[in-house]
């Protein structure tokens, strides 16, 4: 009787493995390679489920985990060198995104790379950082929780995909993820920057926000590091889970003049 039990179970749900995750009926789907209605459906999906979309593989919007991630490391010799690292990394504010470019997602998916863009107000990190250096005859190492506020973004990322096929059907697999960052003002705050002084702290906290131009470059190769890591990560688990060409119209919906 349990084997039969099995039997039952493996029956009932292989079908449900083999047709993988389906989007919501209430998200548009889209022609291939209509950006407008891309654009349209894309915003849609972003205010409607804040909280993300377990079930295709969407993780909460609204608060993002980053993965840990080493922002800047130099040598260590010589008068001036530094290491910043960051962990426990916290986004918040990704659910209000504009998407404002879709271009790619044709018939044929490799036939074009995919291109996304889209503008936020505002995006606010919580994160662990750990900082070793040294700065003439002053060393330092030290620990402590990161604010940093990141306004008026522009987002772009350019995604190269490779085609799998499971089962069927077409899934994406993407190996190149290249996003260009553009924002009109960074605020950072280091906690604990140093604990024997606090006036020192706030002095130095102070200098960094004045200059924040210059510390924004100097990160910023950093920072490209760890947001095509966590855009990398997340698209692939929706791609993983829904299959290409279960995301747009079929040929039968295009034949119906839909």
């Amino acid at each position: 009787m349990n084997k039969l039990y099995s039997l039952v179970w493996v029956c009932c749900c292989i079908p449900v493995l083999i047709s993988g995750a389906a989007l919501p009926e209430d998200v548009e789907k889209c022609h291939y390679g209509d950006s407008t209605c891309m654009i349209r459906s894309i915003n849609a999906l972003i205010k409607r489920y804040p909280k993300g979309i377990s079930d295709i593989g969407l993780p909460p919007l609204d608060t993002y985990y980053f993965p840990n991630s080493s922002i800047l490391e130099s040598p260590h010799s010589g008068p001036i060198w530094i290491d910043f690292r960051v962990r426990d990394n916290m986004f918040k504010g990704f659910n209000n995104a504009t998407i404002t470019q879709v271009e790619g997602f044709l018939r044929e998916p490799n036939q074009k790379q995919i291109v996304l863009s889209a503008r936020l107000p505002r995006i606010l990190q919580e994160a662990t950082y750990d900082m070793e250096g040294r700065f003439l005859l002053f060393a330092f190492n030290t620990t402590g929780r990161l604010s940093s506020d990141f306004q008026n973004i522009r987002i772009t990322l350019t995604i190269k995909t490779l085609v799998e096929y499971r089962n069927g059907k077409r899934y994406l697999k993407i190996y190149s993820l290249k996003p260009t960052l553009d924002l009109d003002r960074w605020i950072i705050w280091l906690d604990g920057l140093y604990k024997e002084n606090m006036d020192v702290s706030i002095f130095m906290n102070k200098l960094i926000n004045d200059n924040w131009l210059e510390i924004w470059n100097e990160l910023q190769p950093g920072l490209i590091q760890l947001f095509t890591k966590a855009f990398t990560v997340l698209l692939n688990k929706v791609f993983e889970n829904v299959a290409y060409d279960d995301m747009f119209l079929s040929d039968f919906d295009i034949r119906l003049g839909q």
